[in-house]
């Protein structure tokens, strides 16, 4: 009988993160209607530290050794609190990179070695489909509208975190390639437009048209499941998702 699978979630403890954490203590299988029941244990990381990063990883490898599924949940989106903030543009494209791009980075690297312990690796990695090329020359999406004629424009396009979120995909199809031969199945995930604090309003977010994220959970969920292995590494979405389950780029 094989072991338990061992999940690393970071940002567990609110939105699509917690969502996420919510489908997992059920794995299922729907012929036989099989359910077993896992453990949840919290873990403190903070991605703009290596120290805790390094702590975190000690941390796991004491207590199980190994690593099954390494979830990139963790992120900011500043975009939209700039303003009442008063981050300075550099300090706006600075902290979301440090966060989504550099801090994601050190931890995927940190973790690799436990990954690779497991039989049956899998990498995943929070996007979006604001952050496709494709996607970007499509006129309809409403992060796509151009805002009216003058200066200054309102800072609401979500300039900083598009853009670290195109990068984390350059780095997730450069993990695919890297660790292809090591049998690691790596994907970007499209949440969707959901509705959690990620964004500092949930109201804003409901009002251009922001869903449940437990939606965005079941579909890591699925993922961790098996059900999506014909599309490692690519930008995957729900099937009902306006681009498609696969994002264009």
């Amino acid at each position: 009988m094989s072991g338990p699978t061992i999940v690393l979630i970071t940002g567990a403890n609110t939105g699509i993160g917690y969502q996420t954490a919510l489908q997992l203590p059920l794995f299922h299988n729907d012929t036989y209607k099989i359910f077993t029941k896992s453990e949840l244990e919290p873990l403190v990381v903070d991605l703009e530290d290596d120290e805790s990063i390094k702590r975190a990883h000690e941390e796991v490898d004491r207590k199980v050794e190994k690593l099954d599924v390494l979830v990139n949940n963790a992120g900011v989106l500043l975009d939209s609190q700039a303003k009442t903030q008063n981050l300075s543009t550099r300090q706006l494209f600075l902290q979301t990179f440090n966060t989504n791009v550099f801090g994601v980075q050190v931890l995927t690297e940190t973790f690799i070695p436990l990954l690779l312990k497991s039989t049956s690796p899998r990498l995943l990695f929070l996007g979006t489909s604001m952050s496709s090329l494709t996607v970007s020359e499509n006129p309809n999406p409403y992060f796509n509208h151009p805002p009216p004629a003058g200066w200054p424009k309102e800072n609401s396009d979500f300039w900083a975190h598009k853009s670290s979120k195109l990068a984390l995909m350059m780095i997730m199809r450069d993990w695919s390639k890297n660790l292809k031969n090591d049998n690691v199945k790596v994907w970007g995930i499209n949440p969707g437009l959901v509705a959690t604090n990620l964004g500092g309003s949930k109201e804003f977010l409901k009002s251009i048209g922001a869903g449940d994220p437990a939606v965005s959970g079941r579909l890591i969920r699925d993922v961790i499941e098996g059900e999506r292995d014909g599309y490692v590494g690519k930008l995957i979405a729900t099937e009902d998702d306006y681009f498609g389950s696969v994002v264009p780029w």
